[in-house]
């Protein structure tokens, strides 16, 4: 059994540090950093500077500020992904809230009817399972999100246009799941992709929503799931081994990937341009290791900027 790990002061996290082999140059920067930042957190990016995965000392000249910076990019990283994810979030919410309302009716009581979703045996417990889990929603923001309060205490009801403002990602992607095949269909047809593709891109776009929400390492995350090829690796020539793609899967760039389909022209430009941005700050920082290695890390191949001008 391994010993419990023991409290350490930032002045031992430093030697820890420098006994694998990491530079420290200015020693009371680095305690500021680790104090404010946590050494937790910076620690868990050492991964990509060590010289192996048996020999975990850091690569030699590897500093503490290259590291800190691979820290902040991931930060910046993070931060622009959210924002691009939120933008997908809102359209999906309502592009769905809208396809719904239309057709069943804008009261719970019409659109949250178990006859308006797939009716096949398989999926009818888990439409009473999400119809259960709407109306809890209702129950316990009706009166503490002022846009459902406002609805109930002037009209009587709530819509499903503003409900979906208080219902997470996750549980607007399950509730795609159990709708009406035709339904999912129209859906689909307003982004040009289709039902199956959606359906396994909606709970990858909730996974990152949450892992960024939470500030987890971001850009070396894989997910279980596996996206389809596309149009996007054919035109982008994506390497291939074993016949398969070896970028753009289950990583980054095929949350990359994905969230070109959902966006426009001119959102997906600005995503490009801001995560090329920070990219070219931590090459910059960079010393010990090559760009190259981070965007191997991230699934991006060389010519991933290229995406942007790819027509949906």
């Amino acid at each position: 059994m391994k010993d419990n790990k023991q409290f350490k002061t930032v002045d031992e996290q430093i030697e820890i540090f420098r006994y694998k082999g990491l530079i420290i140059n200015d020693e009371e920067f680095t305690k500021k950093v680790l104090l404010r930042e946590n050494y937790f957190f910076i620690n868990g990016y050492r991964y990509i500077f060590m010289k192996s995965l048996n020999n975990k000392r850091f690569i030699d000249g590897t500093t503490f500020e290259e590291l800190y910076s691979l820290f902040l990019f991931d930060r910046e990283f993070r931060n622009i992904i959210f924002k691009y994810l939120l933008v997908i979030e809102n359209n999906t919410k309502s592009i769905i809230s809208y396809q719904l309302s239309k057709k069943y009716g804008y009261k719970e009581n019409d659109y949250l009817k178990a006859k308006n979703f797939d009716s096949t045996p398989e999926k009818s417990r888990q439409v009473n399972d999400l119809i259960k889990k709407m109306k809890r929603q209702v129950r316990i923001n009706g009166n503490q999100h002022s846009a459902t309060r406002h609805y109930l205490i002037n009209y009587g009801y709530i819509p499903l246009w503003v409900l979906v403002k208080v219902l997470s990602f996750g549980l607007v992607s399950e509730l795609f799941t159990v709708l009406k095949k035709e339904d999912r269909i129209h859906i689909c047809d307003y982004y040009k992709i289709n039902v199956n593709d959606y359906s396994t891109y909606l709970p990858i776009l909730a996974n990152y929503r949450n892992l960024c929400a939470h500030e987890d390492i971001l850009f070396c995350n894989k997910t279980q799931r596996v996206i389809d090829d596309t149009i996007y690796h054919h035109i982008l020539n994506i390497e291939k081994t074993n016949d398969e793609y070896i970028y753009g899967k289950n990583d980054l760039f095929s949350l990359i990937i994905i969230m070109r389909q959902l966006l426009s022209q001119t959102e997906t430009v600005n995503l490009i341009t801001e995560i090329s941005h920070a990219l070219d700050n931590l090459e910059y920082n960079l010393k010990s290791i090559p760009i190259d290695k981070v965007l191997n890390e991230m699934g991006f191949p060389e010519n991933w900027k290229e995406i942007a001008n790819i027509e949906r």
